[in-house]
C-alpha cells in the first residue's frame, strides 16, 4: 500500500490515488508512506525521487551501517518498533525513514499504532503545521514516544500488581501457593521479554535521532523549535530506557524473591516429613521390639500388655512432638 501525502497551503492532506500524482502535484509531496509496498510502488517512489527502496531483508540487517547510512543524496535511517502492543507478546517490526531534500519515504512492513495516531493528528484542520519530511519524521518519533510511555506505564502497574500478588501469602494450601508463584514466574518472564523489545526499540530510536542530528549542515540548518524538539527526542527516549532498565530490575528481584519463596516452601514440606518421621521413630521402636518372636518375653503373658504397648507407642510419639513444638519447628 502507498499512502502520499502532499501540503496543501497551511495543512497537510492525503493523496488518496497515487496515480493522480503529476510532475505538477510532485513538488507538494511530502510524505511518501510504503506499507508492505508491491514492486510496482516502490519502483513508482524511486523513480519519483531517484533513491533505491530497500527491501526487507536489507531492513533487518542489524549492523549499524545497514541501518543508518547516506545514498544517492538522501538519508536512510532504520529503527526497530513495535506492534501489538496492547497484548503480551509485541512484534518488533524495522521501520525505515528515507528523507531526501524535504521529502520523507517510510518503508514499513506493519501498521504500529503511532502512525494511525500521527497520520489523524496531522490531517487535522488546526493542526501543527509541517513544512518538510524531517518535520514528519520527528511527529512521527514523537507519537512512538507518547506510546512508549503508555506502554511503559502500564507495564508498571501490571508489574506492581504481580509484586503484592508475590508477597501477599495470603493462600492457606501450599500447593495452590506454589502453582500461583509458579504463574507468577510466567508472567514476570513475559514482562521481562516486553520490556526487552521496548528497550532495544528505544535504542535504535535514540540512534536515528542522534544519526539525524548530526548531519545538521550550513543548507539544512533546522529552526529552533525542530532543534529543541530533537533534543526532547532524545531527553525523553533516554528516560524511558531508563525507566525501562528500572522495570527490568524490579522484574529480575521478584524472579528473585518468588524463586525463594517456592523454596521455602518446598523446605517446609521437607520439614514436615522429616519431623514426622522422627515422631513416629520412637513407636515403630516400640512396636518392633514386641513384634520378635523370642520365646521368653515376660510381656507376651502379661494381662494388660496390649494397651502398656499401645500407651508406651503414644507417649513416644508424644514426647518428640511436644519437644519440636516447643523448639518452633513446626
Amino acid at each position: 500500500m502507498l499512502r502520499i501525502y502532499c501540503r496543501d497551503a497551511e495543512r497537510l492532506v492525503l493523496q488518496i490515488q497515487s496515480e493522480s500524482v503529476t510532475s505538477d502535484t510532485a513538488p507538494a509531496i511530502l510524505w511518501y508512506d510504503l506499507i508492505s509496498p508491491t514492486t510496482a510502488e516502490s519502483r513508482q517512489v524511486e523513480a519519483d525521487l531517484g533513491i533505491s527502496i530497500p527491501t526487507r531483508d536489507e531492513m533487518e540487517e542489524i549492523e549499524l551501517s545497514a541501518r543508518l547510512y547516506q545514498e544517492d543524496g538522501a538519508e536512510f535511517m532504520t529503527m526497530t518498533l513495535l506492534t501489538n502492543l496492547d497484548a503480551q507478546e509485541p512484534i518488533k517490526t524495522p521501520v525505515t525513514f528515507i528523507l531526501k531534500g524535504r521529502t520523507l519515504v517510510t518503508v514499513r512492513h506493519a501498521d504500529p499504532k503511532p502512525f494511525a495516531m500521527f497520520a489523524a493528528r496531522a490531517l487535522r484542520v488546526n493542526s501543527q503545521v509541517y513544512a518538510t519530511g524531517a518535520d514528519l519524521m520527528l511527529g512521527v518519533m514523537e507519537s512512538v514516544i507518547d506510546r512508549m510511555a503508555d506502554v511503559l506505564e502500564r507495564i508498571g502497574n501490571e508489574i506492581d500488581g504481580i509484586s503484592r500478588e508475590v508477597f501477599r501469602g495470603k493462600s492457606s494450601s501450599s500447593t495452590k501457593k506454589t502453582k500461583d508463584l509458579q504463574s507468577l514466574i510466567e508472567q514476570l518472564g513475559q514482562k521481562g521479554d516486553f520490556l526487552s523489545s521496548v528497550r532495544e526499540s528505544l535504542v535504535t530510536m535514540s540512534r536515528v535521532v542522534a544519526y539525524h542530528a548530526a548531519l545538521e549542515t550550513p543548507s539544512r540548518k533546522p529552526t529552533k523549535e525542530i532543534r529543541q524538539l530533537v533534543k526532547l527526542l532524545q531527553r525523553d527516549a533516554s528516560s524511558l530506557g531508563d525507566h525501562a532498565a528500572f522495570l527490568s530490575g524490579k522484574i529480575n528481584f521478584l524472579l528473585d524473591a518468588t524463586l525463594g519463596l517456592i523454596n521455602l516452601e518446598q523446605n517446609q514440606i521437607i520439614k514436615i516429613f522429616t519431623v514426622a518421621s522422627v515422631v513416629f521413630l520412637p513407636p515403630t521402636l516400640v512396636a518392633s521390639i514386641y513384634g520378635m518372636n523370642f520365646e521368653f518375653m515376660p510381656e507376651l503373658q502379661f494381662a494388660l500388655g496390649y494397651p502398656w504397648a499401645i500407651l508406651l507407642m503414644v507417649l513416644s510419639a508424644a514426647g518428640p512432638f511436644y519437644y519440636f513444638k516447643r523448639r518452633g519447628w513446626l
